[in-house]
């Protein structure tokens, strides 16, 4: 097994969950978590998170994307950075992978943590390194409004956050902010994965993002990985999973 590959089943009690040692040795204590939220959500995805790591002593910050166009979206993330004192670990979700690999650079950052989410190379097409995967199936459920698009609420409830309680998974969809579909034309012009060090979260039940895609992405970078038996919302169905891959990154295992 490489030093900086592992993989390891985790299911709701977490238990077994342990970073390699040479790995935990190598990491900077981060004192600042910065996360951004993906599609079909916003920055109160992150809420079941957020309290746990503030408990652990950290400094915790949420990002608003806006969803618009990359551009924008990374500017909204660097606005961010740009107010932590000290050494962050940043933490994307979903389609924000593709935002953590962009503004990942900034000197600031130590450390890098893909949640179910895209991780391509430099200038890289993810559609089209997607399509090598079978589609997924909340993939149909998008509805558009013009130039924005959103989740049906049954694609939302069944591929998105498909092991939530109904009624938590329903007043997400209420909160799901639309997305421009200018910003799925957006590509990365760096990819920092390639010199930070990164762990990433594979969601084993993902309706959203194929499995078998997440895995190769995790493997591609190197990353220190987990797999979750979850849907795509692993941050929220499964947090103390995701929170302990947090602090692993941040140097707190």
């Amino acid at each position: 097994m490489d030093r900086r590959s592992f993989m390891g089943t985790v299911a709701a009690g977490v238990a077994g969950f342990v970073l390699p040692s040479a790995a935990r040795a190598k990491v900077p204590k981060a004192a600042n978590i910065v996360l951004v939220h993906g599609l079909f959500a916003d920055g109160s995805c992150w809420s079941e998170i957020i309290p746990r790591l503030q408990t652990a002593g950290l400094n915790v910050t949420s990002v608003q994307n806006p969803l618009t166009t990359l551009e924008e979206s990374v500017a909204a993330a660097r606005r961010v950075l740009a107010l932590q004192d000290g050494p962050t670990v940043l933490v994307g979700h979903s389609f924000s992978g593709i935002i953590v690999t962009e503004a990942g650079t900034d000197p600031k950052v130590t450390a890098l943590v893909y949640v179910a989410a895209r991780a391509p190379d430099a200038g890289e097409d993810y559609a089209a390194l997607a399509s090598r995967f079978p589609a997924p199936p909340a993939s149909v459920g998008i509805i558009w409004s013009g130039d924005y698009g959103q989740l049906s609420e049954a694609a939302f409830v069944h591929d998105f956050a498909g092991d939530l309680p109904l009624t938590k998974a329903r007043a997400l969809y209420a909160v799901q902010e639309p997305f421009k579909r200018e910003l799925l034309a957006g590509k990365t012009t760096r990819a920092a994965w390639r010199s930070k060090p990164s762990w990433y979260a594979v969601s084993t039940e993902d309706r959203t993002i194929n499995p078998d895609l997440e895995r190769f992405m995790a493997k591609r970078m190197g990353a220190e990985t987990i797999e979750v038996k979850a849907s795509h919302v692993s941050m929220i169905s499964q947090p103390e999973a995701i929170t302990k891959l947090i602090l692993a990154a941040a140097g707190r295992a």
